[in-house]
């Protein structure tokens, strides 16, 4: 893409929606499980059209061993001097700050930041991010698979120094630049969700601060998640060929190709009940492994609930009947419709339970 045609787009088909500023967002991590540590974290702060602003980079102090220091290169003696993560808080803090946080595999990296901030008592700044996988199939690009050294190749950018923490964000930021771009151009709706505070429970009683849940098993984390109550009953059971209806209670199981939370974003949005567990009120179970022998699965198949597909679940997301009685039909998810901001005056019902 020219210069003239970023102009182009920037001038004449920039979605108004659009975020105004992003963080792009990489860190380097002492393991994958939830109570390993941050080591060094970068970060790309871009405008609105996703030109560099300027970068940030630094180490942290882990107070453990720092993990797999084949991949990362960072030695216990190479940390041990460095700062502390509370005490690079208010600086990552400022960068965040405003900013929607973009990340390749998003959830994880947000997940990291989230805990490290929980463990300093203080809360990250970001309310959203995006993350630049499912941003690639937003945009069906033709990726053999979805690592970052795909992305970056794909649209020609050199990567000088895997998994350094400060070259991974550039290179996520200059691969981020005409993905959004294309997207704009094409009038793609950016996978943003909701950036929600983690928190740590010890053996020790704890009353739950404001905004958090209580989380089960001694060290666990869990996002504060609530959901708005369906404004629509449940029509009952979804029938197999036909097209789904509001209201209808819709669980998931098992992993999806499309982020979970996008993916019930998106069943909200169209006016559907997603439902947290299975039972004889569920109208629809979606998996993309039925033979598994979850609790889910198995539930709905004692019950005869249907099960469904990610991919049969998302073209009939496209053409949800709206509720009986209900003179309009539902919102496209991604529709102006869809996804015209939620009012910030009045907070959403609690969900009703199953």
């Amino acid at each position: 893409m020219t210069m003239l045609d970023d102009r182009t787009t920037a001038a004449t088909a920039w979605p108004a929606a659009y975020p105004e500023g992003y963080a792009v967002v990489d860190v380097e991590t002492t393991g994958l499980a939830r109570d390993d540590r941050i080591i060094s974290a970068a970060v790309y702060r871009l405008d609105a059209l996703g030109n560099v602003e300027d970068h940030w980079y630094t180490l942290v102090n882990p107070e453990r061993d720092p993990g797999p220091v084949w991949i990362h290169g960072l030695t216990s003696d190479v940390l041990e001097g460095a700062p502390l993560f509370g005490e690079i808080a208010v600086e990552f803090a400022e960068r965040l700050d405003g900013r929607v946080l973009v990340a390749h595999n998003a959830i994880f990296d947000w997940s990291m930041i989230a805990r490290e901030y929980a463990r300093a008592q203080r809360t990250a700044p970001t309310r959203q991010r995006l993350c630049t996988i499912a941003l690639s199939k937003e945009l069906r690009l033709p990726l053999p698979n979805f690592k970052l050294e795909s992305l970056a190749a794909h649209f020609g950018v050199v990567q000088q120094r895997a998994h350094h923490a400060l070259d991974d964000a550039r290179v996520l930021a200059e691969a981020f630049r005409p993905s959004l771009h294309s997207a704009a151009r094409d009038g793609v709706r950016l996978p943003l969700l909701e950036c929600r505070p983690l928190t740590e429970w010890s053996d020790s009683p704890v009353t739950p601060r404001i905004g958090y849940q209580a989380s089960y098993g001694q060290g666990s984390w869990r996002a504060s998640r609530k959901r708005p109550a369906c404004p629509h009953p449940n029509p009952g059971r979804y029938e197999v060929g036909g097209p789904l209806t509001q209201g209808m209670r819709v669980a998931f199981s098992g992993d999806t190709s499309v982020e979970r939370e996008l993916l019930e974003d998106r069943a909200i949005e169209a006016g559907l009940h997603v439902a947290t567990s299975v039972s004889r009120l569920t109208s629809l179970l979606v998996t993309n492994d039925p033979e598994a022998s979850t609790s889910k699965t198995v539930r709905a198949k004692s019950h005869g609930t249907p099960v469904i597909d990610e991919a049969a679940f998302t073209q009939l997301l496209r053409d949800v009947a709206p509720a009986p009685g209900s003179a309009e039909p539902a919102p496209a998810p991604g529709s102006a419709a869809a996804t015209a901001p939620r009012s910030a005056a009045a907070p959403a019902p609690a969900p009703a339970s199953e």
